[in-house]
């Protein structure tokens, strides 16, 4: 099938590009020009495991590629898949002016009858307004448009596995037909009749991954109910690391113990800096502003995330304790991305650490495989080592703010 993407940040850019080892022939574009250039050039904006190597491959069998016309890219595809972002307004209602901007663009621009897709997280009944935004927005009354939510479950690290195996793939839609089209872009990782880059062709076996067609607000709901049950288990472990520090217990023994109960599950219940990146806390703040805005108090979630914004100063208690002193230390910060395995900072725990450390007069040296460049631009008077040992070299305090594995790696005597 032919397949457009509208957007090419992080969902889009993953999106695009397994569909297109899924063997559909995808063209992507973007409002921002150089990002569509460094694509066209063979570059990668963004660091994700597996990606470069499955944009490479797409573009050689010239089943990807890369436009600024935005017109061009919709009036190419069968089916469009947005993907823009929907940032938090200081609410925490999602910002939505980006699907509205591209809805007023499809309906100027498609000369043909259009399946449009949500990927990007939108709160419940969004669906809704974009295919009345779709029709009012239309020059052409005999052109139609039908809309479906598909939302994304990828984990930033894992995103190109996560997409070409998944548990599930949840579709909204309206009518049977929009179901049937679905189905067919994802036969190949259904069937998982494609060439996976993530295992070179050799996949391990697991269980087949669930089609699920609800209708449209369900599907979307479904995202911000998953996004906050996470973001839910997450919180409720770093209490229950404050209550271990207070007895005299181990966190990771607990929390291991906890995670081996089938009905709880292990994933979620490390103990840390909280969660941060662009998805959970927006997701979170835009739930509790959905039920709100319905009559429902989200009690539960909001306690998750006054426990979330709470990690940085118990954080630095620990700093307090250790240094007393703060102001001139030289501390070395170890991890600035929010998570390992990406470069991605937005949100990041560990720039909340770093505000702090700066506001207290420390002097600090901070390295992070893959993130230096884009805190470079936040904070230009950081001291940046490729190399950790140099940024540990005659620091006051290690503190380390992302779990990459190259850090427990570290020989901690040297």
């Amino acid at each position: 099938m032919r397949l457009s993407v509208i957007g090419c940040g992080y969902v889009g850019l993953v999106t695009g590009a397994c569909l297109a080892e899924a063997g559909h022939e995808v063209v992507c574009t973007d409002i921002d020009r150089d990002r569509i250039a460094k694509l066209q050039a063979g570059g990668v904006p963004i660091y994700e495991q597996h990606l470069e190597q499955i944009l490479t491959s797409a573009r050689k069998a010239g089943r990807i590629s890369y436009t600024a016309d935005a017109g061009e890219a919709i009036r190419g595809g069968e089916a469009i898949f947005i993907c823009v972002g929907t940032p938090p307004k200081e609410s925490g209602e999602a910002d939505l002016s980006a699907i509205d901007n591209v809805a007023r663009q499809i309906a100027a621009e498609a000369r043909t009858p259009k399946l449009v897709i949500e990927k990007s997280t939108v709160p419940a009944r969004t669906g809704l307004e974009l295919s009345r935004a779709l029709s009012a927005y239309s020059r052409n009354s005999n052109i139609k448009f039908r809309v479906a939510s598909n939302p994304e479950f990828l984990r930033e690290g894992t995103a190109v596995g996560d997409f070409l195996h998944p548990d599930r793939i949840v579709v909204g839609v309206e009518d049977s037909s929009s179901a049937a089209e679905l189905r067919e872009v994802y036969r190949p990782i259904l069937e998982k009749s494609f060439h996976c880059p993530v295992h070179n062709g050799t996949c391990p076996p697991s269980q087949k991954a669930e089609f699920l067609v609800t209708t449209i607000s369900s599907a979307e709901l479904i995202k911000h109910a998953s996004n906050s049950f996470l973001a839910l288990k997450i919180s409720y472990s770093n209490v229950i690391a404050d209550l271990c520090e207070k007895i005299g217990a181990n966190v990771e023994e607990v929390t291991r113990a906890m995670g081996l109960d089938p009905r709880i599950g292990g994933q979620f219940l490390k103990a840390g800096l909280g969660y941060g990146g662009f998805c959970f806390p927006k997701d979170v703040q835009a739930f509790i502003y959905l039920a709100a805005r319905v009559g429902v108090d989200f009690a539960i979630l909001k306690a998750a995330e006054h426990v979330n914004k709470q990690r940085i100063e118990r954080f630095f208690e620990k700093i307090h304790q250790g240094l007393w002193v703060v102001k001139g230390k030289r501390l070395a910060v170890l991890g600035l991305a929010f998570k390992p395995n990406t470069d991605d900072i937005r949100f990041a725990p560990a720039l909340e650490v770093v505000k702090g450390l700066i506001a207290e007069g420390a002097v600090v040296h901070a390295t992070d495989p893959e993130a230096m460049s884009r805190t470079k631009a936040l904070f230009p008077e950081l001291h940046y080592h490729q190399d950790p040992y140099d940024a540990l070299r005659d620091a006051d305090a290690a503190l380390i703010c992302t779990e990459w594995d190259s850090f427990r790696k570290l020989d901690w005597e040297r």
